[in-house]
């Protein structure tokens, strides 16, 4: 048998009271949280498309570093996802028997940190290096995906608060890195078939 951990001591009163107010709540709002927490974090992809298809007319190291979003989001993900392998604590609506909104995973589906709240973290941090406009749409976005988790019964507070540090935290400092010095990734990249990616293509002047 699995051992797994209790996380309801932290902040488990927080949690009911949270799931509490969401069966109290109009239906619709409860529909509209529910949707986003489940399908929301396409929005980011959205957002980091958005910030390439941009970048490539800044240039190419502006390009290399909208590329680099996804793939920052990702080894953030990794390294969370690890991080909850570690630490095995079982969902909430499972040690606390709470009716919530959204079915509650199977045992072994493991609730610390929260993979949604650090995967919308991580994208908006690789957000910011792109564009600010476009961090800071991600940062609130972010936060509400966060709040959706625990709204829906799928997360404690802490689980969330702990992914949005870690995926905002590993994002930064991967990210920081290549910002200092595009350069060189975007010169060998250029060497390559994702060249087209890097730039905006030029049509030819007809005269």
């Amino acid at each position: 048998m699995t051992l797994a951990y209790d996380g309801s001591g932290i902040d488990g009163s927080a949690y009911i009271a949270v799931v509490d107010l969401a069966h109290r709540t109009p239906g619709w709002l409860d529909t509209a949280i529910s949707v986003w927490s489940t399908y929301g974090l396409a929005l980011f992809a959205v957002l980091m498309l958005t910030g390439w298809w941009h970048a490539r007319r800044r240039g190419p190291e502006a390009a290399v570093q909208a590329l680099a979003a996804p793939v920052l989001v990702l080894l953030a993900f990794g390294v969370n996802d690890a991080l909850k392998q570690v630490v095995r604590e079982d969902r909430p609506c499972q040690t606390l028997h709470r009716a919530v909104l959204e079915t509650c995973p199977a045992p072994g589906d493991w609730s610390f940190p929260s993979n949604h709240a650090a995967l919308a973290a991580a994208a908006a941090a690789a957000l910011w290096f792109v564009s600010a406009r476009l961090g800071a749409v991600a940062t609130i976005a972010a936060l509400a995906m966060g709040a959706s988790r625990v709204w829906v019964g799928a997360h404690y507070p802490h689980d969330v608060a702990a992914g949005l540090v870690i995926g905002a935290l590993v994002t930064l400092a991967l990210g920081a890195a290549l910002h200092h010095n595009p350069h060189a990734l975007a010169r060998r990249l250029a060497a390559t078939r994702l060249r087209p990616l890097l730039t905006v293509a030029r049509v030819p002047n007809r005269a």
